[in-house]
């Protein structure tokens, strides 16, 4: 998503609760087949002079003193100290490269990171695509997130004392339940010799985050894996690649988590993919099941609620929800159409900035 520059300054907490600076990844808790850059748009606001909290309501004054926003946010009590309140913030280095500037909430300028970290933010999820240019250069777009771009933002995560989640695609671009392409270096190997190719990328990639005094916490070895990874779409290839990264995890950093990411948790075969990844023909060695949750696309909390307990309780596995967000508007502001709303959305709460701090207040509880 794009935010403010000079001239257009965005509104800070609707980027920190809807995941406009990226996607939220929550926790201890607990689509579309497209992902992350689908989320629904945010608006352009003209700038932010002061942002003071009293109790439950934020005011936010704008520069130009046009307009005075209030947001009603009621607090989540007695959150666990190790709770990961976390943000994507892949695209920062990118939008900062085109002219963006971050205010803090006093409407000065300052380092994103900084403003997160002040603002309760404790991970950063960083995608990492393998190429994401073409043979002239040109970058394909959505951030053009390779290990470089990872690295320059993992340093800022780490200054501000935040761990880093590593959101590896094993692709060029985008992947998600209906694009899982081998990257170009990998194009016509077997899936031995992309597993072997996967756990070097993985391996290097990480020795290069480590190498920067990147904190790296957990490791997803690929995302929304659905129907499969990397060109790979039997579940025993799937999850032959899967254990190749988590190889690669273990060797370089120990004591990072190895987390599987899925979506589409109301699908009636949710369940069979942690089957398929722990009680398969091939097991997958990791920790943490991580899922994409949009309460729009994905059914009850009451459903995933289930389906996170069954992962816990049957087989023993930490959980957390990945990605999740709510949109504030339904101003169109770029060239693509808004994917919600639609006629295949339940939208739960209004669309408004209220209702996105509540639909994100319920996601956590």
């Amino acid at each position: 998503m794009k935010t403010c520059g000079n001239r257009n300054y965005r509104k800070w907490l609707a980027l920190m609760v809807s995941g406009g600076l990226a996607v939220t990844a929550l926790a201890g808790c607990g689509g579309s087949d497209g992902g992350t850059e689908q989320s629904a748009q945010t608006e352009v606001s003209e700038g932010i002079k002061t942002a003071a909290e009293d109790n439950k309501v934020t005011t936010f004054a704008l520069l130009d003193g046009s307009e005075e926003s209030e947001i009603y946010v009621e607090p989540i009590a007695d959150l666990p100290d190790d709770f990961i309140r976390g943000m994507d913030a892949s695209a920062v280095l990118s939008l900062e490269n085109s002219g963006v500037t971050y205010y803090n909430y006093e409407g000065k300028e300052q380092d994103v990171f900084e403003t997160l970290a002040q603002s309760g933010v404790n991970y950063i999820r960083l995608r990492v695509w393998n190429d994401p240019y073409d043979a002239d250069g040109n970058g394909y777009g959505g951030g053009n997130n390779d290990v470089a771009t990872a690295v320059a933002l993992g340093k800022r995560a780490t200054a501000y004392s935040m761990k880093v989640c590593v959101d590896f695609h094993y692709s060029d671009f985008w992947a998600d339940p209906k694009r899982q392409h081998a990257p170009k270096a990998w194009e016509g190997m077997s899936a031995s010799e992309k597993s072997e190719a996967l756990y070097d990328f993985t391996k290097e990639s990480l020795a290069e985050l480590l190498d920067a005094g990147v904190d790296v916490g957990m490791v997803q070895v690929g995302n929304e894996i659905n129907g499969g990874m990397a060109g790979e779409w039997s579940t025993n290839g799937r999850n032959q690649l899967m254990n190749a990264g988590s190889a690669a995890v273990r060797a370089t950093l120990p004591d990072a988590l190895v987390a599987v990411h899925f979506t589409n948790v109301s699908q009636s075969d949710a369940k069979k993919y942690i089957r398929e990844v722990c009680d398969g023909d091939t097991p997958v060695d990791f920790d943490v099941m991580a899922y994409s949750y949009y309460s729009y696309w994905h059914g009850s909390l009451e459903n995933l609620s289930e389906l996170m307990a069954d992962v816990r309780e049957n087989f023993g596995k930490d959980v957390f929800i990945a990605e999740t967000s709510y949109p504030f508007t339904t101003n169109n502001l770029d060239t693509h159409p808004n994917s919600v709303p639609n006629e295949w959305c339940d939208m739960k709460q209004d669309i408004s900035r209220d209702g996105q701090a509540a639909d994100f207040r319920e996601t956590v509880e």
